[in-house]
């Protein structure tokens, strides 16, 4: 049996869009946050940085890291519930947005 489901498995994540940057990459980020945490965390605060604080909102990437958080996978059509799941499993969440410098383009610092 083949570990992959598709061509596009090889190529690339299997996730739920737009971006695998600012989607899959921020569930991901999400669910090692998730990880050390043990649990899904009451509340987060979340920064923003870079390209990540100018696209979130088209991008989805405040879904995403909220759907990891969640621990849902890249795949799952529910991240666009997520700030819904997040109400529904009592998790407050704030976000904000920074213009520091940063290493990288991508940065979110989670509290």
């Amino acid at each position: 049996m083949s570990v992959y489901k598709s061509l596009f498995d090889i190529i690339g994540p299997v996730m739920v869009g737009p971006s695998s940057s600012h989607t899959a990459g921020a569930v991901r980020i999400g669910l090692v946050a998730r990880s050390i945490f043990g649990a899904t965390p009451e509340e987060v605060r979340m920064v923003l940085f870079g390209s990540f604080a100018h696209t979130y909102q088209g991008h989805g990437t405040d879904l995403a890291l909220i759907s990891g958080l969640l621990g849902l996978p890249t795949s799952s059509e529910k991240i666009r519930q997520a700030y819904g799941l997040a109400q529904a499993a009592h998790m407050k969440v704030t976000i904000e947005t920074s213009n520091d410098p940063t290493e990288h383009a991508n940065t979110v610092d989670l509290y």
